[in-house]
């Protein structure tokens, strides 16, 4: 009896391991004429979710995250109307 326990216990840590989400760090941009209340219905959902805000862009509308990606899939439908774009954030390098 003791090792069905055990082995239940064991079971339950495993799985919850498991849903434990994928935080990324990606830039959300979205096209000019989009209005600002929805770049804050994304950011608080992200926050919400708990994810960080890593940088808000002055030249685009568009901000970097690091958050999980159920939240990023909910910001990219949120924002499907005005064309959202993710994008993982990558270093860029000159050849």
């Amino acid at each position: 009896m003791k090792l069905i326990a055990f082995l239940l216990a064991f079971l339950s840590v495993f799985s919850a391991a498991l849903a434990v989400d994928v935080q990324k760090q990606v830039i959300i941009t979205y096209p000019e004429n989009t209005p600002n209340h929805v770049l804050d219905e994304a950011k608080g959902a992200i926050l919400d979710a708990g994810g960080v805000i890593l940088h808000e862009y002055k030249l685009i509308k568009g901000f970097a995250v690091k958050a999980g990606e159920k939240v990023l899939d909910t910001v990219q439908t949120m924002g499907s109307q005005y064309n959202a774009l993710i994008e993982e954030d990558q270093v860029v390098s000159s050849s």
